[in-house]
């Protein structure tokens, strides 16, 4: 290229970036007001601000594009790359699905739970077990039980639904041949609040001593000795205690209900006042022991309120035992048909399910059901909880805690309630 040549193409560049230059400054000058005909400036007189109006600091304005803040909620695209793989990951999360499963004696309870291990109701699962064929969660309550299955190893796959992912792979277990009197792993998941129930229907217990007790009962609150303590038990039918003014009138020891097992569907359930006791008596230093009112008809169904128990106490200490409540629930409950032999080995199975994870197991029953319901020479190797309200008791066995009265009165506790006395310690 000779110098004349050159001499142009540096003056052609030279004007095409002052044009750009120029374009730039002109966009950037205030443009004519509504209504304005000619090209003179605005005037820049400013305007009084607005009450509750600040100017934007520096820093602020730096990252703005032009002079419209909200201008990337007009751009359909600009969240794209970033929310929708998060949300479709969530999305996808909540749609998968794993199986629990479980087997006390030569069955399978097959649990359908989402991702954060909760049970998936209101859909009609369907499972396949190998060599046995399909089954369906018929009740939609996230939960397959199946029984009379021989011992071994089984494979256990979930049949796909639409709107949920299920495993890919299946699932093996092993049915147990004999009650191994173990707690069972995630137990939680079988245990309900009375807000998933019809507590009116499932809670039933009926007092059996009420029928034994004769005029030379004992109602007021009896004073400790060398050998033996004092004590009340209560639920919900308690309402809110003051576990200070329970403390300070006497009270050694406190038995407090866990739950039940409900009359009609047997469903678990946790007292809604198990929680607020158990921290009450703690704070004030009563110390504790627990009860569930069992409407178990098989050592099976035992063993699996022994373990919610377990569940429910393992953040507590106790220094008195775990009770199975075998009172009837007024004739119509689903365990008061058993037979004695049956009814004594649900209670065995309780208690040495409780034993093995450590704890003092023991019965309650009142003289009649020890009498004629249980075989209660059995049961002598755990503590016996005897309900008899009579003076002096004409039980003939052998127990080491007696309720003397449902009538009892103790400050901070509105209403009735159990009084015991201890032969433990």
């Amino acid at each position: 290229m000779d110098s004349k040549l050159r001499r142009t193409a540096i003056l052609s560049s030279m004007a095409l970036i002052l044009l750009v230059s120029l374009f730039v400054v002109f966009s950037n000058l205030p443009q004519p007001g509504p209504g304005r005909e000619d090209n003179t400036p605005a005037q820049t007189t400013p305007l009084p601000e607005q009450e509750g109006q600040t100017e934007a600091p520096e820093e602020q304005k730096e990252g703005q594009i032009g002079n419209d803040l909200s201008a990337f909620l007009r751009d359909n695209t600009f969240f794209d790359q970033e929310i929708s793989p998060i949300l479709e990951a969530a999305k996808e999360n909540a749609a998968r699905l794993s199986l629990v499963v479980t087997s006390v004696e030569k069955d399978l309870r097959i649990q359908i739970v989402d991702m954060q291990g909760n049970p998936v109701t209101g859909e009609s699962f369907y499972v396949k077990l190998e060599g046995e064929g399909e089954y369906k969660d018929l009740d939609k309550d996230g939960i397959i039980y199946i029984g009379d299955l021989a011992a071994g190893e089984y494979f256990v796959e979930l049949l796909p639904v639409e709107g949920y992912r299920v495993p890919n792979n299946e699932t093996k277990v092993r049915v147990k041949d004999k009650v191994e009197y173990v707690a069972i792993n995630d137990i939680s998941l079988l245990i309900k609040t009375e807000e998933e129930i019809v507590a009116e229907a499932e809670d039933t217990a009926v007092v059996d001593a009420l029928e034994d007790a004769d005029k030379t009962e004992i109602k007021k609150f009896q004073k400790p000795t060398a050998n033996s303590q004092v004590g009340i038990d209560v639920s919900k039918w308690n309402g809110e205690i003051d576990w200070d003014k329970v403390k300070n009138a006497g009270v050694e020891f406190a038995i407090i209900r866990a739950g039940y097992r409900g009359s009609v569907t047997g469903s678990l359930v946790v007292d809604p006042y198990f929680t607020a006791n158990m921290r009450g008596a703690a704070v004030s230093g009563v110390p504790v022991g627990v009860y569930f009112f069992t409407q178990a008809v098989n050592e099976v169904e035992a063993v699996e309120e022994a373990s919610a128990v377990l569940e429910l106490i393992r953040e507590y200490n106790l220094e008195y035992p775990v009770f199975i409540d075998t009172e009837g629930a007024g004739g119509n409950g689903r365990a008061d048909g058993l037979d004695v032999d049956t009814r004594t080995l649900v209670c065995e199975a309780f208690c040495r399910t409780i034993a093995n994870a450590g704890y003092t197991a023991g019965v309650y029953g009142s003289r009649n059901w020890y009498n004629n319901n249980l075989h209660a020479e059995q049961l002598e190797q755990y503590c016996i909880w005897l309900a008899e309200y009579r003076s002096v008791p004409l039980y003939q066995g052998y127990y080491q805690m007696w309720q003397y009265t449902s009538k009892g009165s103790i400050d901070g506790i509105e209403g009735n309630v159990d009084m015991n006395v201890s032969y433990l310690k």
